[in-house]
């Protein structure tokens, strides 16, 4: 669509290329859940004479090994506990559900931002540069952030071929509240025809917009705790209560329908949520809930680069980083063998 809608705007020229155009519409590695990626940045590079490059396919290489991570490790053990609790959610406590939540959050996460480390990987091996698709939503500090560093490729989609060319938020109050919901409730819509992510567009819809109309949504744009390892007091404020927020989003993201979704949330603001977890396999779960704040250490400590672990190790001895990439690796082929394989969860949107 992108093509097209270029080359209407004469943004592009149509490309005479029939093999560049098809290796463009049918590039595998993102061809099923992204990056989305336009013509105007992927078909330019079939066109070019391309050669091996060390240097970046070691970069890809590292890039994939961390995906794998994120997806085998960190979001199929992470699905064992949300599916368990989401799907009997009437059986638990408020503390239950909340970490069902939680689960789930670092589900999606690592499974679809592990989908496009081993896609932008992948391409790297071929020469081919996708854009970033994620950069450490997490730690984000007001949902404008979030969404500048969720999903990056069908955000800044909706925003350049919907929500500008509907006026963006140029033309009054009431055009920039109207554009704000048509954008997320779009969002929620290209996930699939269910309540439940019609549901979740609007709640966002209804985040973002405060930020909109204050003229706020552009004042987190620097990196947080730029320069410094430890975010201050307010910044760690912000990330925890964005991340809350975004959680309970989630619920009707991950919800059947949306009477499960209410009751899974009056689930949690009851009497027991300040109750101990109680679950089968709670002990187990501990170590899912390490590996998490493993992730999250190796994510916050490489929030500069593209990818965590680009640089991470790279000032060190070999024996430091090899023994750091064969600890990854050890650990995927772990729970790769032990861990029931999970489909990638935008496979079926």
């Amino acid at each position: 669509m992108s093509y097209s809608i270029d080359i209407y705007k004469g943004k592009l020229e149509p490309t005479k290329n029939f093999i560049a155009f098809a290796a463009f519409v049918s590039f595998f590695p993102q061809l099923v859940a992204g990056p989305i990626e336009r013509a105007s940045n992927l078909l330019p590079q079939f066109l070019n004479k391309r050669a091996f490059n060390y240097a970046k396919a070691v970069e890809g290489c590292k890039q994939m090994l961390w995906g794998f991570f994120k997806k085998i490790v960190i979001a199929d053990n992470c699905a064992i506990y949300a599916n368990m609790i989401f799907d009997n959610s009437t059986e638990y406590s408020g503390s239950t559900l909340l970490l069902g939540v939680f689960f789930f959050a670092f589900q999606i996460y690592g499974d679809f931002s592990g989908y496009s480390d081993i896609a932008i990987g992948t391409s790297r091996l071929f020469g081919i540069n996708l854009m970033n698709n994620f950069k450490y939503p997490y730690f984000s500090r007001d949902i404008a952030e979030f969404w500048r560093r969720w999903h990056i490729s069908l955000t800044t989609w909706f925003r350049d071929y919907v929500y500008i060319p509907l006026g963006g938020s140029r033309h009054g109050i009431w055009i920039t509240i109207r554009n704000t919901f048509i954008i997320f409730l779009a969002s929620g819509f290209w996930h699939g025809s269910k309540w439940t992510f019609i549901a979740w567009g609007f709640i966002h819809a209804l985040y973002f917009l405060p930020l909109v109309l204050l003229n706020k949504n552009r004042i987190n744009i620097t990196p947080i705790a730029e320069e410094r390892f430890f975010p201050s007091i307010h910044e760690l404020m912000a990330i925890l209560l964005t991340f809350l927020v975004t959680c309970l989003g989630w619920v009707f993201f991950r919800a059947e329908t949306l009477g499960h979704a209410f009751s899974y949330i009056r689930g949690i603001f009851s009497m027991t949520l300040f109750s101990v977890p109680d679950f089968d396999g709670r002990k187990s779960a501990l170590m899912t809930i390490f590996l998490i704040a493993i992730f999250l250490l190796v994510e916050w400590a490489g929030k500069s680069d593209d990818f965590a672990i680009k640089r991470l190790f790279s000032g060190s001895h070999r024996i430091f980083r090899w023994g750091f990439y064969y600890i990854l690796l050890f650990s995927i082929i772990i729970c790769y063998v032990y861990t029931v394989p999970q489909e990638f969860i935008y496979f079926q949107f």
